[in-house]
């Protein structure tokens, strides 16, 4: 499984969103290879989830990935509730 993490310039939210959601996989025992990076190279990019904000979503909307959209980058409980969701 594919995860890309998403921000508007693709340098530190999504690094630390990245580093969210894979400590949130491994509690959860989920096996994946997740990576950072800005919306426009996300676009081009093939995945199974794509995690970012709301407004970026609209920006991604027609990707075959599914979206998951989480408010607060920092906050390890969405995270997981989110990516619970969509797994």
């Amino acid at each position: 499984m594919k995860i890309i993490c998403v921000c508007g310039l693709g340098q530190g939210t999504s690094l630390i969103l990245r580093m969210n959601v894979e400590n949130v996989l491994k509690d959860l025992g989920v096996q994946a290879d997740v990576e950072h990076t800005d919306v426009s190279t996300a676009s081009g990019m093939s995945a199974d989830f794509i995690v970012t904000s709301n407004e970026l979503a609209q920006s991604l909307l027609g990707h075959s990935a599914s979206i998951v959209i989480v408010n607060n980058y920092f906050d390890l409980n969405e995270i997981k509730e989110k990516l619970q969701e969509a797994l």
